[in-house]
């Protein structure tokens, strides 16, 4: 495993109810993992003690089998191999320019003035920020600045890539860029664990699900295991993909007339749904 919590907890400073309790769970390496759950089941906690900047108040996060350390050479060295980035960019951007901005956390390891500048300029390509590379931050849209942010993580070249909420906010256009670059990323090594409500892209791109419920961990397994569980997801006030419901139309046109053919059958599911449908296979 590569990244492993045990039996953790963590509460917020004057919350009455933890983040986190008793979590254990244990991200495996080299797989495309969906995290889910309602706002505040403990998602985005879960994220900021994997890459250090929490610290569990009970139990143990290990990587690579190893407890984490919270001195400052141990947490840099995680940060390293654990990439986290934020739903909202602007907890991330510190510096004036995209290229000042993907350089930071380079400077930040000491590297020669060389390398920094040949590793920018492979992100910066590697992520078409060529035409941005001199803009200033504030003069971003919000795709370009989330765009930003992952090139300042990738740019360590990370282990394992955390994303919280990343397609929030996002136009189809946009989602479907970052989908393209998310499989170069994983085609690279990288193990990637995605926080996200959208449960199509959790059924369509994840080869690993877990879903979180007021800081524990509920179920996990592949998502045709989990969202098979659908007595257990009403219980949970989750919904299941949109594939689901299409399945069910088909299965119950299907019943009420044998001899319908297949254009009839897909006639008869309302159109919203199959242009949704349609639009779901973007994340594939």
């Amino acid at each position: 495993m590569l990244l492993e919590f045990e039996r953790v907890d963590y509460t917020y400073a004057g919350s009455p109810q933890p983040a986190l309790q008793s979590l254990t769970l244990r991200i495996p390496a080299g797989k495309r993992c969906a995290l889910i759950g309602h706002n505040g089941c403990g998602k985005t906690t879960l994220f900021l003690l994997a890459n250090g900047l929490y610290k569990p108040q009970r139990g143990v996060v290990r990587w690579q089998g190893t407890p984490l350390q919270y001195d400052r050479t141990s947490l840099m060295a995680l940060r390293q191999n654990v990439g986290l980035v934020f739903q909202d960019p602007e907890q991330q951007l510190v510096a004036s320019t995209v290229e000042e901005d993907i350089s930071y956390g380079l400077c930040n390891l000491g590297l020669p003035d060389a390398e920094v500048t040949q590793k920018v300029g492979d992100a910066i390509a590697n992520f078409n920020l060529s035409e941005l590379a001199a803009r200033p931050i504030h003069h971003l849209s919000l795709g370009q600045k989330k765009r930003v942010s992952l090139a300042d993580v990738m740019v360590l070249q990370p282990k394992l890539l955390l994303l919280d909420e990343p397609t929030a906010y996002l136009d189809q256009i946009q989602t479907r860029d970052l989908m393209t670059q998310l499989r170069q990323i994983h085609a690279t090594g990288t193990t990637i664990v995605m926080a996200t409500h959208d449960l199509d892209l959790a059924y369509c791109w994840a080869d690993w699900l877990f879903i979180l419920q007021q800081g524990q961990l509920v179920l996990e397994g592949t998502p045709q295991d989990v969202f098979a569980q659908r007595d257990t997801l009403k219980q949970l006030n989750l919904g299941i993909p949109l594939v689901f419901d299409v399945l069910d139309k088909v299965a119950e046109a299907l019943a009420n007339d044998s001899q319908q053919t297949d254009y009839q059958v897909m006639s008869s599911i309302p159109e919203s749904l199959r242009n949704r449908i349609l639009d779901v296979f973007r994340y594939g």
